[in-house]
Parts: structure tokens; C-alpha cells; sequence
């Protein structure tokens, strides 16, 4: 559906008319620049002529070559996130990126021209080089990114904040090493008010201190760069979108937040939930009632007074979270209420996942994460893509029965949506066109 703006924008694009824009076009044209960028040196190295220049099967194509690049990238992300576990892991991380570049919502915008594919090859090949230590080369790719989709500049924005918490945690551990504070290593997130108190006065102490801000600049400079040159486009253009913009408004939609933790948790089950780990969840609420209800509390609140429905969620039938908010939110108005309890679990299972990860790297996360879900007002399950892919390569590598598991969900539901989209069409009323159902 998304096509019928995409593939005229880049054919135009291929006819060198780089002056028209549809104005229902909310994204940058990085999209359109690549395609041409690809097929013009094809098209003049096998003398095409024709209709098949820039034809919507040839424009298809480069998202599958963006898929091949994805599944390289995650591989290499895995060897770098994960260098220090266990020997004898290979399998399990060509698995992982086999299982990962088969993830159902994006696997099925592979074989459609939208911007999903290109869009998170730019962002995973920005993070790689900024393990790497490559940041101009990172920076470069980010704003690659950026063209692609806007809100990728969160992820560019990550990418610094990574750096700027590894300096935090090292800070952090040689300060509370002269205090001989063990119980304070970075590895752990202090789950009461007094640590929390002490986290957000050691961050403010940090960010303070022109000596460490000068030691983060000298290498997150490049950053800075893209963060000043987006900030410039916002105010020239005048906000984020592009075109559109009626329908693309933010908002403070918190339970953004939640719709996220259960899509991660349905999507990572079979590497991520255990026995144990429910048992632990148990133990956790047995020794910290105060802190779930505070929890439970706070949730009921931002249910109840920032929940934003917008209107393509309830008119637009051929998306997949049509049918989720109409069968299960529109049931009946407790509904979003009663489902808060899931929703504490399927959190504190994602949070448990990042237990290995350092204080300040999870803390950079979760505020990016933030950024990136709650000021969509648009139940939108594409803009999961992302930040669930950070998620999942950051998880510890799950053994290989998991590993199997969870490749035969992504192609039990890949086979089941990609068949529902080719078999089950209809029509609207007021409409001769074929109507498909898709993510």
C-alpha cells in the first residue's frame, strides 16, 4: 500500500526528475537515491531497455539485496557483541543471523519496495562501525540512515550514547573501587530509591565536568556532527516529517512502551523465556511487593490517561494491528487495563535479558527505546524492527535447541502471513482494487 507512493517517486527518480515530490512522502528520498545509485550502472552494464528499467519488480530487487547485506551484518554483529563467551559458538551465531534475518515483520517487507530493508542495513552497518571503532565511517552511515527514515537519527544518536556510557561505567567502577563498594559494580541496576538517587547524582556529576565531556567529544565528535545537521533540517523544514504531516503528529503515547515488551516477548519466546526465569520473576515479587505495586500504579496512570488511538489503526483493515486492537483492545474497555499485569512481565523479562550488559549501556537503551516508541501515535508493528533487533542481539547466545525454536516461529509465521497476503485478498465497497492483509 505504501508502494503506490514509493515506486512512481523512485521511476521519477530514474527518469532524472529529481525536482517532483508526491507530497504524501513522509520519509528522505534515501530509498530513491540508492535504487537509482544500483540499477543505472545494471541497466548500462546489460544494455536494458524497456519497461524493466526501474520497473517495480527490478525496484524490489534491492531489497533483497539489502536482506543478503542484513544477514552479513547481524553475523558480524554477533561475533563482535559476543567475542568473550564460550569457544565452539560459530554455529550458534550463524543460526542466530540466519533465525534474525528471517524476523516475520521484516522478512516480509523484503519482497515489497519499502524503505524497512535499507533502513535497518544503514542502521546495523552504523553500529558495527562504532564497535569497531569507526566513528566517522559510523557517523557517515548514520546519516545514510537518517535518509532513509528520520527517526533513525535515535539510533545514531545510540550509537554516541554507547560511547559516552562505556567512559560512565569506567568512571563508575573506579570510583566505587576506591570505596571498595562491590555490591555497586556497573553490571547491576540498583532497584531502589537510594540507588536510583545515586545513578542520576553520579550522571548529573558526569555530565557536568568539562574534563569528561572533553574526553567523550574527542571521540564522539563525528556524532555531534550528525546531531547538529538533523537539528538544522528540523528547523528548516519545520518538524521531523516530510509530507503528511496531518497524520503523523507526535505524542506522549506511553503505551507504546508496553505494546513493545509484549512484541519482544512473543517474538524472543523461545530464547528468552525459561522455567527459571519465571521463577526468578516470582521471587521477585514475593521480595519487592512495594516496588511491583509502585510499578503497577504508575502503569494503570499511563494507561489510563496517555493511551492515543490514531485513525488508520481503526480504519485501515488490511493491517495486522487492525485486527489486534479491534478483537482484543475493543472487547471492552477493562481490556487495556487487565493486560497490565502482562505487560510488568513481559518487561521485567526484557529488562533480565540485559542483566550481562553494563548499568549505563542499558540506561542508553532504554532511553533511546523510549524515544523511538512513545512518540508514535501510530500502532505500527514495522516500527518495532529496530529496536527489537538491538534487543535480540544483545541477549545472551541462547543454546542451539532455542536457537531452533525460534527460527521454526519466524517460519511458521512468515509462511502464515506471506499466504495470507497472496491467497486471502478482498475488496472494499467503494473500491475496484485488490485488498491484501500484511503486517
Amino acid at each position: 500500500m505504501d508502494e503506490i507512493f514509493h515506486v512512481p517517486q523512485a521511476q521519477k527518480y530514474c527518469q532524472g526528475k529529481f525536482n517532483e515530490w508526491d507530497p504524501m512522502i513522509t520519509t528522505l528520498p534515501g530509498l530513491y537515491l540508492v535504487s537509482v545509485g544500483v540499477i543505472k550502472p545494471v541497466v548500462w552494464l546489460t544494455e536494458l531497455t524497456g519497461e524493466v528499467v526501474c520497473s517495480t519488480a527490478m525496484l524490489r530487487f534491492i531489497n533483497l539485496l539489502f536482506n543478503c547485506g542484513n544477514l552479513y551484518l547481524i553475523y558480524l554483529l554477533l561475533c563482535k557483541l559476543h567475542l568473550r563467551e564460550k569457544t565452539r559458538t560459530t554455529s550458534r551465531r550463524v543460526l542466530s543471523a540466519l533465525s534474525l534475518s528471517t524476523f516475520p515483520v521484516l522478512y516480509f517487507f523484503n519482497f515489497l519496495y519499502y524503505t524497512d530493508a535499507g533502513s535497518t542495513f544503514f542502521i546495523l552497518f552504523t553500529y558495527l562501525m562504532t564497535l569497531y571503532g569507526c566513528h566517522k565511517a559510523s557517523a557517515l552511515l548514520g546519516v545514510c540512515s537518517v535518509l532513509f527514515r528520520q527517526t533513525n537519527i535515535i539510533w545514531v544518536a545510540f550509537c554516541a550514547a554507547t560511547l559516552v556510557a562505556g567512559k560512565m561505567d569506567d568512571t563508575w567502577r573506579v570510583e566505587h573501587t576506591k570505596k571498595r563498594d562491590e555490591k555497586s559494580a556497573p553490571s547491576q541496576i540498583p532497584l531502589s530509591f537510594s540507588g536510583a538517587k545515586r545513578i542520576l547524582l553520579f550522571t548529573l556529576e558526569f555530565l557536568t565536568s568539562p574534563n569528561h565531556i572533553k574526553a567523550v567529544l574527542l571521540v564522539a565528535w563525528p556524532y555531534a556532527l550528525v546531531g547538529i545537521g538533523f537539528l538544522v533540517f528540523v528547523a528548516l523544514n519545520d518538524g521531523i516529517v516530510v509530507g503528511d504531516r496531518t497524520s503523523h503528529e507526535a505524542c506522549l503515547n506511553f503505551p507504546q512502551l508496553f505494546y513493545f515488551f509484549s512484541f519482544s516477548l512473543f517474538f524472543s519466546l523461545p530464547v528468552s523465556l525459561c522455567y527459571h526465569r519465571v521463577l526468578r520473576f516470582l521471587q521477585a515479587l514475593k521480595k519487592q511487593p512495594l516496588f511491583f505495586l509502585l510499578v503497577t500504579g504508575i502503569s494503570f496512570l499511563l494507561v489510563w490517561k496517555f493511551t492515543f488511538v490514531h485513525k488508520y489503526l481503526l480504519a485501515d483493515n488490511r493491517h495486522f494491528p487492525f485486527y489486534v486492537w479491534k478483537k482484543l483492545f475493543q472487547r471492552h474497555e477493562l481490556v487495556r487495563f487487565l493486560l497490565i499485569p502482562p505487560y510488568i512481565f513481559a518487561g521485567w523479562n526484557f529488562l533480565d535479558s540485559f542483566k550481562s550488559r553494563s548499568l549505563f549501556w542499558s540506561l542508553a537503551f532504554l532511553a533511546c527505546l523510549m524515544a523511538a516508541t512513545v512518540p508514535q501515535k501510530l500502532l505500527e508493528f514495522r516500527y518495532f524492527i529496530v529496536p527489537y533487533l538491538m534487543y535480540r542481539l544483545h541477549m545472551p547466545l541462547p543454546s542451539l535447541p532455542r536457537l531452533i525454536g525460534e527460527f521454526l516461529l519466524y517460519t511458521a509465521v512468515n509462511v502464515a502471513t506471506i499466504y495470507i497476503f497472496i491467497a486471502k485478498t478482498f475488496h472494499w465497497p467503494d473500491s475496484t482494487a485488490t485488498q491484501r492483509f500484511m503486517w
